[in-house]
């Protein structure tokens, strides 16, 4: 999922930027006059006397941008069930970090417009675009590893809800009761139809359409309707018998081909998969490719003549949105993460460093199109709304240059979830030797006089890893002279349940039982949420999270021991304190342990 967004968002961005400089060229040029004129163009419907009407920058800022609003709010729907959003642990961080995205940047425009004629726009600064930033990532490429992605896509969705927040609160016009009492009884009609597992599209759509109109009349802005139908659009991880439903039918569909196997095989195949996630495999390519470059089309026309220039060099309302943005974002992002990490509150994804979550916080300052969104909704006077706007463009350049900059300066790591034979190694001459000897407080599953040691970097998630697992207890079974210690290697990008079971198997431990929790989780590993580690613990009778910040540390400890011994993905393999290359089956690992066995037996003899 957080890959196909990658893609989709990064992808768009030379369209957003496409029509971001299209609409600046278009207003300066000597055709400038007719772009406020065309979006000003009134379109509506009639409904025999009765007349609805709207602008065409209105039905795109209103109208086409509840979409965006919904596929952000089927964004959080996902996340908040299935994805990053449901492990407390990983979500702290970057929950904290956004919060302090919002707080540091509007004190920062306050400061300088408190009491003036732009202190409403204090909400311009607080929002992160994530179609730009995930582009300038793509342009800074490697230096930029996949769990700064992840960290940033959960900062984003956690900006996103406050931001929406925020304009639901601070920026909605007088309310009109009437309108307001409709669109509730229309929101009730479309939770009750999900209650009732109506699943009839042209309902739903009807009953959208005249919420929105119902909204938009009622003084609320529409595109929190958005957020709200997306958030209650059904979403499920496909359940055990969905799945063999579907591969029965595409088994059937493969051994006799006919047009009604393959209605039926593509029909279970869709079942399997929430509603949730196909809308936002439809939705997502028109609001990147189409929504937003119309909304960057439609608003980011400024005039820069040298009037407007001169007055935005000298405009409060100007300093204080580059200021929010560049300095305020960089600051509130980076002590929103320093404090729980500093407190123990959670964890960050994979293997980050400082200099990465810097230039992650430096990025963070480009803010594009909930900011230009913002304008709209706090200022009515086009100057002001033009020294905004100004600021939104030059704020979020710096905030680009900045941490482009960052990035070239910081080094980069990350890790891998794969078969170790396939892993291409990059360029860096990684170790050979265990860097951390085996020692009195690794788990160790074997006789102490072992002549092999075994010493395994896993994750609990890890499919590799699982597979792995039966075919070192059947080595064990069959050579009593090698014993196995395992260290926590947790990829926490790919894998959000790696970090908590590592927990738990060190809570297990402090009660006497790592080893029977590690084999429950890797017997279970499709089955790791709270409540199922929560189950498992309760049955081996220990706690699965007594001391956090112990645990946190004793598996910090693993993960870097494991990067100074070279591991870069799991499982990986140290035998006798060699690096293991080969394959991971029965038959290779045993020929390698009787190789070492050997070894052992003829060192023995030598020094005897």
């Amino acid at each position: 999922m957080l890959r196909a967004f990658f893609r989709t968002e990064a992808g768009s961005t030379s369209v957003l930027l496409g029509a971001t400089v299209l609409a600046l060229v278009w207003a300066n040029s000597a055709w400038g006059a007719s772009y406020e004129a065309f979006w000003h163009t009134p379109v509506g419907l009639s409904f025999g006397d009765a007349d609805f009407s709207l602008d065409l920058r209105h039905w795109v800022n209103d109208g086409l941008m509840t979409l965006f609003f919904f596929l952000i709010g089927l964004e959080i729907s996902y996340e908040v069930r299935l994805g990053q959003l449901r492990d407390r642990r990983l979500l702290a961080v970057p929950a904290v970090a956004a919060f302090g995205g919002l707080l540091v940047p509007a004190g920062v425009y306050l400061a300088l417009n408190a009491g003036g004629p732009g202190a409403g726009g204090w909400g311009v600064p607080i929002a992160t675009d994530t179609a730009f930033v995930l582009g300038v990532l793509a342009v800074v490429g490697a230096r930029c590893p996949e769990p700064l992605r992840a960290f940033l896509l959960t900062l984003a969705i956690v900006d996103d809800v406050l931001a929406i927040i925020v304009i639901a609160i601070f920026y909605t016009a007088e309310l009109s009761v009437s309108a307001l009492i409709t669109a509730a009884v229309l929101l009730a009609a479309i939770v009750m139809l999900r209650w009732l597992k109506i699943w009839r599209a042209p309902a739903y759509i009807v009953l959208g359409f005249g919420l929105w109109v119902a909204t938009l009349e009622s003084g609320v802005h529409p595109t929190l309707i958005g957020i709200a139908l997306g958030v209650l659009v059904f979403v499920y991880a496909p359940s055990e018998y969905k799945l063999l439903s579907a591969g029965e039918a595409v088994h059937e569909f493969t051994h006799e081909p006919n047009a009604r196997a393959a209605r039926e095989a593509a029909r279970r195949v869709q079942m399997a998969v929430s509603v949730n996630e196909r809308l936002q495999l439809r939705i997502h390519p028109w609001s990147s490719y189409v929504i937003v470059p119309l909304f960057a089309l439609a608003n980011a026309g400024v005039v820069l003549d040298s009037e407007a220039l001169r007055q935005a060099a000298t405009s409060p309302i100007t300093i204080g949105v580059v200021a929010g943005l560049l300095l305020g974002k960089f600051a509130g992002i980076a002590l929103g993460t320093w404090l729980p990490l500093r407190f123990g509150w959670g964890v960050l994804p994979g293997n980050l460093v400082w200099g990465q979550l810097l230039g992650g916080a430096a990025v963070s300052g480009i803010g594009f199109t909930v900011s230009l969104f913002i304008v709209d909704l706090a200022f009515d006077d086009p100057a002001i709304q033009s020294q905004a706007k100004i600021g939104i463009l030059v704020g979020s350049l710096l905030s680009a240059l900045v941490g482009w900059t960052i990035f070239r300066m910081a080094w980069d790591r990350g890790g891998v979830c794969a078969p170790p034979e396939t892993i291409i190694e990059p360029v860096e001459e990684l170790p050979e030797l265990l860097s951390v000897p085996v020692g009195p407080d690794d788990h160790v599953r074997g006789p102490d006089d072992a002549k092999v040691t075994i010493v395994e970097y896993g994750d609990f998630e890890c499919p590799y890893c699982g597979r792995l697992h039966p075919i070192m207890e059947e080595l064990l079974s069959r050579n009593s002279g090698a014993r196995l210690v395992f260290r926590h290697f947790p990829l926490r990008t790919i894998h959000p349940r790696a970090v908590p079971a590592a927990l738990a198997a060190e809570g297990a431990a402090l009660g006497g039982k790592f080893w029977e929790m590690h084999d429950t989780l890797f017997t279970n590993q499709r089955f790791l949420t709270d409540d199922d580690i929560a189950r498992y613990a309760a049955e081996l009778d220990v706690e699965p999270w007594p001391d956090v910040p112990g645990q946190l540390a004793r598996i910090g400890r693993d993960e870097e021991s494991g990067r100074a011994s070279g591991a870069r993905g799991t499982p990986t393999l140290f035998i006798n304190g060699v690096r293991y290359h080969g394959g991971m089956d029965l038959q290779s690992i045993s020929r390698a342990v009787a190789e070492a066995e050997a070894r052992a037996d003829a060192e023995s003899r030598e020094a005897s």
